[in-house]
């Protein structure tokens, strides 16, 4: 009979190379996997970047040859060009219109059908328009404010008012134009507060209405409000890069006028890139336009951190 002395220590190591060869082959078979998509992401989406924040700094234009490195002229004409400054006056407009009343119009419609019975009815017929085409939701919208044939001139009339210009008076295009944005914003504003309120505990209300809040504005400040700021912080975030982001409904409706008065942002880059090809301003414009959206993302991210933080320390 061997003894035990005779049987080799190595015989009696584990198999450890057998045992990761499957966790290897899974890490290679991953890899090979993902690269196509990172392939894609490179070729559509950060090779691009490069080169747009590189053309930022030239002077590049279509139809002209060559290009030569300026530094940073184009982001300095950004301060003096006047084009610019009205695009950033209509939008800065837009946006304290459509923000504060997107963002109380969507919490309103969500605190008052959260425990409706016709609840799938309502925020059907409201989020319609966040699913839609912007573009055929545009058309549609011209056919309505058109200033002879359009309905809302049609019931002006019925109620003995004079029709409005509303797309082609400087006046009141910019107002016209928030309020086919509030429109198209409240619906995923609901939906956003609604999921927020379906997180709100029971208990919370059944203690309210202990302490005398038992409804209405009482209960809302005491518990609702609270407990959304969270999800409020985010609808704001959100909101705001969405209303700045306005370019659809600008150019298929009013292209930038009348008179220049409804020129966004968005709108001025795709002039200046596509119409006038001044592709390094154009750049330029884009680059500063990421970064402001960066950075909204970030305040977002840093507020939401701060929160769960405290949370987790007992409100403390």
């Amino acid at each position: 009979m061997a003894l035990a002395n005779d049987i080799p220590l190595s015989s009696l190591a584990p198999n450890t190379a057998g045992r990761y060869r499957p966790a290897r082959a899974q890490a290679q078979a991953g890899i090979i996997l993902s690269v196509p998509a990172t392939l894609l992401l490179v070729a559509l989406v950060i090779g691009p970047a490069i080169l747009v924040f590189f053309l930022s700094f030239t002077n590049a234009s279509l139809g002209l040859a060559g290009i030569q490195f300026i530094g940073v002229a184009n982001y300095t004409r950004m301060l003096t060009d006047p084009g610019f400054a009205q695009s950033l006056r209509n939008t800065a407009l837009y946006v304290a219109v459509v923000v504060p009343t997107a963002i109380g119009w969507g919490l309103l419609v969500a605190v008052l059908i959260a425990r409706s019975r016709f609840a799938v009815l309502y925020r059907t017929a409201y989020f319609l328009p966040v699913a839609a085409s912007l573009v055929a939701l545009a058309t549609a919208w011209e056919a309505i404010l058109h200033p002879s044939l359009g309905f809302a001139n049609t019931l002006l009339q019925l109620l003995g008012a004079s029709p409005v210009r509303f797309l082609s008076d400087p006046a009141t295009a910019i107002y016209a134009l928030a309020a086919i944005g509030v429109w198209q914003l409240v619906g995923f504003n609901m939906i956003l507060f609604l999921a927020g309120l379906s997180t709100i505990p029971e208990e919370l209300y059944e203690a309210a209405t202990i302490d005398g809040a038992d409804r209405g504005l009482k209960r809302f400040l005491l518990v609702t409000w609270p407990m959304l700021a969270p999800v409020t912080v985010f609808v704001t975030v959100m909101t705001i890069i969405r209303a700045f982001s306005v370019f659809e409904t600008v150019a298929v409706l009013t292209q930038g006028g009348p008179m220049k008065s409804t020129s966004v942002v968005l709108y001025t880059f795709y002039e200046e890139g596509f119409r006038f090809f001044r592709v390094g301003y154009a750049s330029a414009i884009s680059v500063s336009f990421f970064v402001f959206v960066t950075f909204l993302s970030l305040v977002q991210m840093r507020v939401s951190e701060r929160r769960a933080r405290w949370k987790a320390n007992g409100g403390q």
